[in-house]
């Protein structure tokens, strides 16, 4: 399925988890250094890389700000012990797209590689109306005007807008967003998408495509604005 970087030093960690992602059907290189992964990074055969901040020679975070900096797209998930808040501020600032802590299932990081994989795969560009999705850059427009999402109001958007008109399902989307994460409940969904519609409307001020709740069932995106709210 995809090309595989894989940037651990712990052999407990990397031996299981390279013949995991194998038998998921991808091709891997297994490197032990950062600047070893930084270098096949670099030569742009890759589609994707699982790396631990805790390298030795240069560090995750140092490879991926490089890497960010020539303006490499490769997709990046972190793996590491590191899990504080800040810790996940900062990956996520450097520029990584992913964040899993130790210790991990591994199926539930398959799955995040799996998301990002099928993430590269969509269309450079969707359209809803004046709502513009750049995938390889994560961001989303409302004519000219930025929206800023979070990264799960952006994955559920992508989701939504890959399937206009159609009823999206909570249980779909909890399970193709928070995968290994998701137990059953559905009150974080319904704070991401009220978050993701606040946002919308306040850059798209009526511009932007409706997020139609389905009473009982889930959501769906519509090709059209918002209608308008009837202020006093």
């Amino acid at each position: 399925m995809a090309r595989v970087i894989l940037a651990e030093d712990d052999e407990a960690i990397s031996e299981p988890l390279a013949r995991a992602l194998r038998r998921d059907g991808h091709e891997v290189a297994v490197v032990s250094s950062g600047t070893q992964a930084l270098e096949i990074a670099t030569a742009g055969v890759a589609d994707l890389m699982v790396i631990d901040l805790g390298l030795p020679g240069m560090d995750g975070l140092e490879v991926i700000r490089s890497l960010r900096e020539q303006g490499s797209k490769l997709p990046i998930i972190v793996v590491t012990a590191r899990t504080s808040d800040l810790d996940f501020v900062v990956g996520l600032d450097a520029g990584a797209d992913d964040y899993v802590g130790k210790p991990f299932r591994i199926d539930v990081l398959l799955a995040r590689v799996r998301a990002l994989v099928r993430r590269g795969s969509s269309p450079a560009t969707i359209r809803v109306g004046e709502l513009v999705i750049e995938s390889a850059a994560r961001r989303v427009r409302i004519g000219e005007d930025e929206v800023n999402l979070t990264p799960k109001e952006y994955d559920v958007l992508l989701l939504l807008s890959q399937n206009v008109g159609r009823v999206m399902s909570r249980e779909q989307i909890m399970k193709e967003i928070w995968r290994g994460e998701w137990f059953g409940g559905s009150k974080t969904l319904d704070m991401h998408v009220s978050g993701l519609r606040r946002k919308l409307a306040d850059v798209g001020h009526g511009r932007e495509p409706t997020i139609g709740t389905v009473r009982g069932v889930g959501f769906r995106l519509e090709d059209e604005p918002a209608p308008a709210s009837s202020g006093a």
